[in-house]
């Protein structure tokens, strides 16, 4: 369902002469003995200092696994087999398990999926946050949960529910607590992944509303995950399409709800409705991704897309057979699709 925000991303992006993040041709795999799965293939992608990038694509597209390799918290038997990860130029993956230790949440913090069922059942909320500042910097106990009430407080609940258990909060107050935890060490990244599964949407609405404003506020950049396309149309100010583990189109929000440019995202745009204009008939995208043990040759999209029929022989050979490219096709656009290369 689609979640209105009193902002639109009608405002530019910012600006800087370097991004804060840079992925480049990031390969991660899952290795077994009887076969080896990527499930982020070749992935480049740039933040900007404060800015919301949005990360939309089904489930199993890779999402997920490139989020945790930006964060570096990947678990085997996933590895990364190549690319870098740069953070402010100093490429992540080189780095030792202390100096990941101490850039964890310091300079980039996560919000887990399923964020709200991440807090100990046994333990009271500021020992949480207590036990998390102290693991990063030497703080005292009396000033951690005295930065922990203003950082209940920033997300809009009373710093009395420092003593709550998690149990005692509702799904969104628990949501909001680990976005507070993420913000505690004041990080320039935050990235969320599906940081509003299983809100209802009116509470999902507030907290989309929130991260938005404490952004704002704060400055900090955001890669914002999720598979609900609609919600990032209004809440970042540019979106990354993702597909069997490629970024297939990147553009500015409202140059995508606009302007889309590959089949994939087109479809996606048309499975939910719009809260304006006329009605019109929802359709879904046929078929089912791909295994990506063994994707299929060529565009991955090239099985389920509409444009793809063996009697335009030319378009055909090069859609099932050369893999495309991400080409800017406008400013700040890019499109990985033969349709766009052939000018259709």
């Amino acid at each position: 369902m689609t979640v209105a925000l009193s902002t639109l991303p009608g405002e530019a992006a910012p600006v800087a002469e370097r991004p804060v993040l840079e992925v480049e041709e990031l390969v991660v795999e899952y290795a077994s003995r009887s076969r080896t799965t990527r499930a982020v293939d070749g992935v480049s992608l740039a933040i900007a200092p404060g800015e919301i990038v949005g990360l939309a694509g089904e489930s199993g597209c890779g999402k997920s696994t490139l989020g945790n390799a930006i964060m570096q918290v990947l678990r085997p038997p996933a590895r990364i087999a190549s690319g870098r990860v740069l953070f402010h130029g100093e490429d992540l993956v080189r780095l030792s398990g202390e100096q990941l230790r101490r850039h964890r949440w310091r300079n980039v913090s996560m919000v887990f999926q399923s964020a709200m069922n991440a807090l100990n059942p046994v333990l009271r909320v500021s020992d949480q946050f207590v036990d998390m500042m102290r693991s990063h910097e030497r703080v005292s106990k009396r000033d951690a949960v005295g930065r922990a009430g203003e950082l209940l407080e920033l997300v809009g609940i009373d710093r009395r529910r420092l003593r709550a258990y998690p149990h005692e909060l509702s799904g969104g107050m628990r949501q909001r607590v680990i976005i507070a935890m993420a913000l505690a060490l004041e990080p320039e990244l935050v990235i969320m992944d599906e940081p509003t599964t299983a809100l209802d949407v009116v509470v999902q609405r507030e907290i989309l509303q929130q991260v938005r404003e404490l952004q704002r506020a704060r400055g900090f950049a955001v890669l914002f995950v999720t598979h609900d396309l609609s919600l990032l149309l209004e809440l970042a100010h540019r979106v990354a399409i993702m597909y069997a583990g490629e970024i297939v189109e990147v553009a500015p929000a409202a140059a995508l709800r606009d302007d889309a440019r590959h089949p994939y995202t087109a479809g996606l745009l048309s499975s939910f409705p719009p809260l304006t204009g006329p009605v019109e008939r929802l359709s879904g995208i046929p078929g089912s991704p791909p295994d990506l043990a063994a994707p299929p040759s060529g565009c991955r999209f090239h099985p389920r897309c509409p444009h793809c029929v063996p009697g335009d022989t030319a378009l055909h050979r090069r859609q099932v057979a050369e893999r495309p490219v991400l080409r800017e096709v406008a400013p700040g656009h890019l499109v990985a699709c033969h349709l766009v290369e052939e000018g259709l």
